[in-house]
C-alpha cells in the first residue's frame, strides 16, 4: 500500500508527542494541498474559533 516507511527513532516518553506531531501536521498539509483544499482557510474554522 505504501512505498515509503518513515521510521521514528526511539526517544524519551516526554519528547515523543512533540516529535510525532510535526510530521503528522506536514502529512495533513500535503494531503490537503494534493486534494486542492485551501490550507490557509480550513473549512468550519469560524465555528471553532471564537473572538471575545
Amino acid at each position: 500500500m505504501f512505498d515509503n516507511v518513515l521510521a521514528v527513532p526511539a526517544v524519551d516518553e516526554l519528547l515523543s508527542p512533540m516529535l510525532t506531531v510535526i510530521p503528522l501536521q506536514l502529512l495533513a498539509y500535503h494531503i490537503a494541498a494534493h486534494r486542492g483544499l485551501d490550507v490557509d482557510q480550513p473549512r468550519n474554522l469560524a465555528k471553532s474559533v471564537t473572538v471575545e
